[in-house]
C-alpha cells in the first residue's frame, strides 16, 4: 500500500478514499486548506486502487482492507489517527475501529456506506458493479461501467485493478457481520457523519445521534461533498476534529 503524506504535528491525520477513488484526488486540496492543515496526514490508497498495488489473489472484503490498511499505518509508526473517510473508505474506517481500536482516535465519515445494498444490473456505483459475476466483469463488463460513471470517476477508476474493483464492489453491498451500521453505533471514539443537505434526513439517523454520532448535512454538495463544497466541508471537518465528542455547530 502507498500514499502521500504531508509532514506535520501528531496525531496523525488519515484520509481514505472510495470505492474506484484515490485519496490524493479526492482529498489534497482540503488536506492543505489553513483549517486543516499542519498534522501529519497520510492521503492512503486502498490495495487496489490509485497508487497502491492491485493484487488479484487478495479477496478485497472490508475486513481485509481495513486489516491490510491496519498493516500500514502501524508500518508508518501511526496509533491514535484522526480518520477522515469517504463512502466505501468510510466503511473501512469503521471496520478498522472496530478491529484495531489503538489506531483510531477519531472518526469523520463521508457520506460513507452503513447498511448492505441490492445489487442492481445497470446501477450506478457499487450496486451495479456487484450486478456482474466476477468473469463478466472482466469480459467486458467494466467497459459498461466505465461509460456508465463518466470521465470525472473514471479518471480515477481507470488506475484501480479490475478484480479489485469488481470484488470491493461485491463485499461493499453485502457488508459486514455486525453491519457498519452496528458496528458505528458500538464505538466509544468521537464520530462524525457528513451527508448531502439534499439526500434528506440520514436513514437512521435518530439512533446513530443517540449513541453520540454527530450527524451534519453539508449544503450544495453531492456524493463528492470534498470536492463538490471544499469550504463548508472543510469548516464542518476541522469543527468535528476540533470539538471533545466530534459535534459540529
Amino acid at each position: 500500500m502507498r500514499w502521500v503524506e504531508l509532514p506535520g504535528e501528531e496525531p496523525a491525520r488519515v484520509y481514505v478514499h472510495g470505492l474506484g477513488a484515490s485519496s490524493p484526488a479526492y482529498f489534497t486540496e482540503v488536506a492543505v486548506h489553513p483549517l486543516l492543515a499542519g498534522r501529519r496526514s497520510l492521503l492512503v490508497d486502498l490495495l487496489g486502487h490509485g497508487l497502491s498495488d492491485r493484487p488479484t489473489d487478495f479477496d478485497y472484503t472490508l475486513e481485509s482492507h481495513a486489516d491490510a490498511l491496519a498493516r500500514a499505518l502501524e508500518s508508518a509508526g501511526v496509533t491514535g489517527a484522526e480518520v477522515i473517510a469517504h463512502s466505501m473508505g468510510g466503511s473501512v474506517a469503521v471496520v478498522l475501529a472496530a478491529r484495531h481500536p489503538r489506531l483510531v482516535s477519531r472518526l469523520v465519515l463521508v457520506d460513507a456506506n452503513l447498511d448492505p445494498i441490492t445489487p442492481v444490473p445497470g446501477a450506478g456505483g457499487s450496486s451495479g458493479i456487484a450486478a456482474y459475476g466476477e468473469e463478466e466483469f472482466l469480459a467486458g463488463g467494466w467497459e459498461e461501467v466505465r461509460d456508465r460513471v463518466g470521465p470525472g470517476w473514471w479518471s480515477t477508476m481507470r488506475l484501480t485493478g479490475r478484480e479489485a474493483l469488481h470484488r470491493s464492489a461485491t463485499h461493499l453491498v453485502r457488508g459486514t457481520v455486525p453491519t457498519m451500521r452496528e458496528l458505528l453505533l458500538e464505538l466509544e471514539i468521537p464520530r462524525t457523519y457528513l451527508l448531502p443537505e439534499a439526500d434528506g434526513p440520514l436513514p437512521g439517523g435518530e439512533a446513530l445521534t443517540r449513541a453520540g454520532v454527530s450527524v451534519v448535512p453539508v449544503p450544495e454538495c453531492g456524493h463528492n461533498i470534498m470536492l463538490d463544497n471544499p469550504q463548508d466541508f472543510v469548516r464542518l471537518a476541522a469543527a468535528a476534529l476540533t470539538s471533545p465528542r466530534g459535534r459540529t455547530a
